[in-house]
């Protein structure tokens, strides 16, 4: 009877209250004013344990003094990030993922530099068919491949004809018939 009694005279704020999660894996009273609770709520304690496994309690504490008030939440979200990569990647940390992240960079842009020559030789070889479209329209009906063939004159000269006439052509061909 004397515990139900205790429990009605605790004031109901004090029951409210939760534990940060840093206090709650440190096993100690969490205070009102604790540094650590509003970066480390009560249901983010993985979040504090790679933290505390990286970089200590009483390290992250002294960290997050040093820095002004306003900019103390950007200055928690880098340390989370940096005990994360670095409980990944235990050499490097973050180091490691910027290397990379820079290195795909690098591969991105070159791919892209790659692309955006060949689409400048792509337009060059579009504006040439154009070119030779606008020009073929304008010509007379006779095209070029015709004066290739037929020489200037149009008509076929001694040296174009083929070098056997019918007479002479092999009949034992396997394409014919």
């Amino acid at each position: 009877m004397e515990t139900s009694n205790m429990a009605a005279q605790v004031p109901p704020r004090a029951r409210t209250h939760q534990p940060c999660a840093a206090c709650r894996m440190l096993r100690r009273r969490c205070d009102r004013d604790c540094i650590l609770a509003p970066y480390f709520p009560s249901y983010e304690i993985e979040k504090f344990a790679g933290v505390h496994k990286v970089f200590g309690a009483s390290n992250v504490i002294k960290m997050i003094q040093m820095v002004e008030e306003s900019r103390r939440e950007d200055a928690v979200k880098a340390i989370i990030y940096e005990a994360t990569t670095r409980l990944r990647d235990p050499v490097y940390g973050s180091a490691g993922a910027i290397f990379h992240l820079q290195k795909m960079i690098q591969d991105l842009n070159t791919q892209l530099d790659s692309i955006r020559t060949q689409t400048l030789v792509l337009q060059e070889q579009r504006d040439q068919l154009l070119g030779i479209l606008k020009n073929v329209h304008r010509r007379d009906p006779v095209s070029p491949i015709d004066f290739l063939t037929f020489g200037d004159a149009g008509s076929l000269s001694i040296d174009d004809t083929v070098g056997c006439g019918p007479s002479t052509f092999p009949s034992d061909c396997d394409w014919i018939l």
